[in-house]
This record gives C-alpha cells, structure tokens and sequence, in this order.
C-alpha cells in the first residue's frame, strides 16, 4: 500500500494523517508539546519539542501500521503561522520560537507602520500586527542584541521540520506571506523593506511553492524513525491555508467559516491584485499562484467555551446548546459581542471587551445561550461583509467547520445569517488533510490541488437558508453593528 503523510505543527500538539492514493485516512496520532510563557503577554516553545512531537508521531504510526515503513511515498506539513525560529550559522537554534499569539510587540508594530506608511499595505497587503513575524525580528534586534549578531536565518516552524528532516532550509509563499517581509503580488522578499529596517536579505530563506519538493527524509533519521527507503519531502502550507485546502476552498465561489477558540472566514482569490486596505488578511495559497482573503474573529469558540465553563461548568456542550431552538431568531432582543480578548476584524482593537446588551427579566439562560452564538456568528459576517463589499463577491455555498458544524441549530444560525448554504464535511481533519493533500500531489498522485479535492474532499450535510430568518437577522445584524461604535470609547 502507497501513503502520504501529513504532519500539522499546531500550537499545543502536532497532528500526523496517513492517507492513502483514494484519499482514505487510514490513521491520525498526535503529541503534545508544553507552551513557555516566562511573564504575561509573551509566549514561546522550544522547537527541539517540535522534533521530539514528530519523532513519537511518525514512530507511533509506523508502530500501529507496519506497512507504512516502506509505503509511505511523501510528506508535507501544516504550520502554525508567523512564529519566529532563529538560527546560527551553525544551524542551532539559538532562541525559544516567539510564537504567533504572543503580543510583546506593539511597539514595532507601531514603528513598522510609521516607518512604512503605504507601502506597507501595498507591498505586503497586511497590517502590523503583533501575530506577525517582522515585529518579532524587530524585537530580538532591539532587545536581545547578542542574539541578533548570530542570526544567520530565519524560519517559520513548519520549515524547520523540514529542515530537520531533509537538511534543506526553505520557505513557501502561504507562510511566507504571513511575515510581513513578502511582496505578496510579486512573491518575493520585499528590499524594501528589509532595507527600511537593516535586515539582511541572507537570513531569508529561498521561496519554494507549497507542493514543491525539497529534499528526501535524511539516511540517519530514517532508522530512528523506523522508515524504510527513499521518502520525499514537500514543503507544505500555512496552518489556514492547509486547512482551506483541506475543505476543499481551492476555486472560486466557496468561503471557509471555521470555529475553533478563533475564528476564521475565508475565501479564495485567484488574483493578488485585490486591495482590501488592510482590513482583511490578504495571503498567498497553497494552491499555487492563488491567494486567499481572510477576517478573524479573535474569540469564537473561545466566547462559548468562556461562557460553558463560567455558567454551566458542569454539564456538557450538548446539553447546554440543547434548547436554544426554542428561543426566537434574535433571542428575543439580547445581543452578545465576541470580544473578550479584544477583536481583529473589522476592528483591530485590543482593549475592546465584550458584552451582553439588552438584558430583559424576562430572558432566560437559553437566550444567553443563543445570544453567544448569534453573536459569534454576526462576528464572522463582518468579514463577509467585507469581502462582499470590497471585492463585489457573493457566497452562495460556506463550508462549516470546527466546533460551529457540530450543532445543528448553530449550522441554521449560520445558513440564516450569512445567508447561504452552508455544508460540513464528511471527515473533517483540517490542516493535516491539507498537508497529505499537498504531499499526494508533490509525489504525482494528482496534477493539483483542485483534482486532488475533487477526489478526496467530501461533504455531507447541506443546510439552507430559511428566508423569514434571513430577513430578520438583517434587522438585528444591523443593529449589532451600532454596539461596537457605541460602546468602544467605554473600554479606554
């Protein structure tokens, strides 16, 4: 039996995907790594925690599927994006990774910004943001300049897995993309930039496409690893780009809602030339010479998660959700915004906060409930909103995915709101089906990632939109949009 396989560095764990050439996910094993937050706002990892996780992932599937020893053709990765992994000339790391939610940065962000003014948007299509790498590398400068002088390369963390297992050091656009040192239309590392701000074009990597291969896994890792022959490598995607890829968002038409502690909509752009001013993230694909927009919502599932363990601690998901059927399409005047961390589209704000907003005696726990995951869901419709109004796209059909396809009344909440079809998948694995999807076409199992999905991607549920719903959520869409202006100045 012929495999791929699919390695997902994630913040807490990273996921492997065995898959065979008729898109059969044959098993999945994941391992979890520690997070190193050495004082508030600041989060890092070692990556040498990486390697061990890939290590015993790699190990344990070869364990519980012998014939992968010798079957397994290719690999790729999914990885978490912006996080900073820096290396001497000796290939040693020489830092812990700065990783994409830490948010010691604000200060070069706002030096990036000054210093850049339009050129910032129209070379890298992004706003400073502290997730982002180019902040990161500011800050080492400045604050750790004994490390600095032994920078000789800079990589992203799925890139240094596939440095430790071909020896080749590499880079592709849809990580790339997310470090704000891309020329994202003319996909190259902007001089610009790196001159506005002294950096040194070696330390960037070269820039491979996601499905290009970079090199075979390395002899010595191979008896470690328990794998047997010549294994290519691919370089692989960005986490959101892996897991577009993943539900299939490889053409035009379909957009991605994905509900996980954040929250992501998203959809495929066929050009690079689109200007959406920085108020959506605008990246590179994996499915090459493509792009992908993208607004986020920064607490989700997060919101709901917050909410279960504050006021039904004890009861499960199910039985929280399971009656908020009965309460009316705008539960009844009760609004909830997701903002308890603050907020990413369309306000870039980090003080914001959220709140509950026309609380009446006569609501009961359901509506606070169903408030949370309107609310949520109002959140994701800001970015499609966005994306409607700046590019003149419509969504007819949104794939579902995450913790808001698990219940079938917030898939109606989504359908009525977004006002479109919305469809879940038959398997859902995210990223790590993106990065055994780019491997089986790196190894020649498929032209591209569109036939690719055509064969391996699925789904199973369709849920329309009911038009008296569609209607009312207009109204009360409308004046959710009133509470963040109204409300804003308060949190300052």
């Amino acid at each position: 039996m012929s495999y791929v396989l699919g390695l997902d560095l994630g913040t807490g764990s990273l996921k492997g995907l065995l898959m065979t050439k008729e898109g059969t996910i044959i098993t999945t094993q994941s391992a979890e790594y520690p997070l190193i937050t050495p004082q508030s706002g600041y989060s890092e990892q070692d990556p040498v925690e990486w390697v061990k996780a890939a290590e015993k992932v790699i190990q344990t599937i070869v364990k519980e599927i012998p014939d992968a020893a010798s079957g397994i053709q290719g690999i790729s990765f999914s990885g978490q994006m912006h996080s900073l992994v820096l290396l001497n000339k000796k290939n040693d790391v020489l830092r812990n990774a700065i990783l994409w939610n830490d948010v010691r940065t604000t200060e070069q962000c706002q030096e990036i910004t000054e210093t850049l003014k339009e050129d910032l948007i129209s070379i890298t299509k992004n706003r400073a943001l502290e997730g982002f790498t180019l902040p990161k590398l500011l800050w080492v400068k400045e604050k750790e300049p004994e490390i600095w002088q032994q920078v000789e390369r800079f990589l992203l963390p799925k890139d240094y897995l596939g440095y430790w297992l071909t020896g080749n050091q590499q880079m592709e656009y849809s990580d790339a993309a997310g470090t704000l040192l891309l020329d994202v239309e003319q996909k190259c590392w902007s001089r610009k930039i790196m001159d506005a701000f002294d950096i040194e074009a070696r330390i960037c990597p070269p820039l491979v496409y996601s499905t290009d291969y970079i090199g075979t896994v390395r002899e010595e890792l191979l008896e470690i690893l328990g794998l047997q022959g010549r294994i290519e490598v691919f370089a692989g995607g960005a986490d959101n780009a892996c897991a577009a890829v993943g539900a299939g968002i490889v053409k035009e038409g379909v957009a991605l809602a994905s509900i996980g502690t954040s929250g992501v909509f998203l959809s495929y752009e066929e050009t690079g030339d689109k200007n959406y001013e920085g108020d959506l993230h605008y990246f590179n694909h994996a499915a090459k010479d493509a792009y992908y927009s993208m607004g986020v919502t920064l607490a989700a599932g997060h919101s709901l998660t917050w909410y279960k363990n504050t006021f039904a601690e004890n009861e499960t998901y199910d039985e929280l959700l399971k009656k908020v059927d009965a309460i009316p399409v705008g539960s009844d005047g009760l609004y909830f915004t997701p903002y308890i961390v603050g907020e990413r589209t369309p306000y870039v704000d980090s003080k914001v906060r959220g709140t509950f907003i026309g609380i009446d005696a006569n609501h009961t726990r359901n509506h606070f409930t169903r408030a949370v995951l309107e609310g949520i869901t109002y959140s994701l419709k800001d970015s499609q909103v966005l994306m409607e109004k700046k590019s003149g796209k419509s969504f007819n059909k949104v794939v579902s995915v995450g913790g808001g396809a698990k219940n079938s009344d917030w898939l109606q909440m989504q359908a009525d709101i977004f006002d479109a079809t919305i469809v879940t998948m038959s398997t859902e694995q995210g990223p790590a089906m993106g990065a055994s999807m780019i491997a089986a076409v790196g190894v020649g199992w498929f032209s591209d990632l569109e036939k690719c999905a055509e064969k391996v991607v699925s789904y199973k549920k369709e849920i329309y939109p009911i038009p008296e719903n569609v209607e009312k959520y207009k109204i009360f869409y409308k004046k959710y949009n009133e509470i963040y202006p109204s409300t804003k100045d308060f949190f300052r």
